[in-house]
């Protein structure tokens, strides 16, 4: 059973998003046991969140279930740093939404494959109304962020920003949800940055969200392909 998932893998993954994964995976250790050697909660969070990352580049429900996973652990790391921001942001935005994106995936298959979902694009009406809802929640969580003395408070902001429009455009299919995941990731890595100055075992954390940078830009030429062949498909 466990050969045939394997073989499955090997032919569901390119050789390039299989190497992709392997380089992000060792890369991630190999900061971990160099800077860190101690939260190993950190370094299986990312591992999973590299994981999804690769799954959610191909339109792959399975993704989603890892980002859940990820969000929670995620959101604890943040918790023994201060960043309460990206704490409230990933257990009270990111895991939620990451729920309602798997169940609006999985009821949206491209033509009945469950391993792929159908790419939609959004129209102006409901860019507006995002536009509108980002500036709300950013806004609210500026204010709550500042209430509870959150470390580096406008890159905490920025962040809940990134972070919606993320799960919002993931939640509705929208392959800019990778554009948007990759703001989230610079906006990370400046935070984590800025954490370093006081605990340097958090650069493998940096090192973490580089590869998601690399993984996100990635899934954003994929998703970009998926759309031109599933709209090329329905032309047919």
């Amino acid at each position: 059973m466990l050969l045939k998932k394997v073989q499955f893998l090997r032919n569901y993954f390119t050789k390039g998003e299989l190497l992709l994964w392997c380089i992000s995976v060792v890369l991630i250790a190999a900061s971990f046991f160099i800077f860190d050697r101690e939260n190993y909660l950190a370094l299986f969070a990312s591992w999973i969140g590299v994981t999804s990352l690769i799954f959610n580049a191909k339109g792959n429900p399975f993704g989603q279930f890892l980002m859940v996973i990820f969000s929670i652990l995620y959101g604890i790391i943040s918790y023994t740093f201060f960043y309460y921001g990206e704490m409230i942001t990933y257990l009270g935005m990111t895991a939620p939404m990451a729920v309602f994106a798997l169940i609006s995936w999985l009821r949206n298959p491209y033509n009945g494959n469950r391993t792929e979902v159908k790419v939609n694009r959004l129209k102006k009406k409901e860019i507006n109304i995002m536009i509108l809802l980002t500036t709300v929640i950013t806004f609210i969580f500026y204010y709550i962020l500042e209430t509870f003395h959150t470390a580096n408070l406008i890159p905490s902001t920025i962040s809940v920003t990134t972070s919606f429009l993320a799960v919002y455009l993931t939640f509705r299919r929208s392959a800019f949800f990778a554009v948007a995941y990759a703001a989230n990731d610079i906006v990370l890595i400046v935070l984590w940055v800025l954490a370093t100055f006081s605990n340097i075992t958090y650069l493998s954390v940096i090192i973490c969200f580089v590869m998601f940078l690399v993984n996100d830009i990635y899934g954003f030429i994929n998703w970009s392909k998926m759309r031109k062949r599933q709209e090329s498909d329905c032309i047919i």
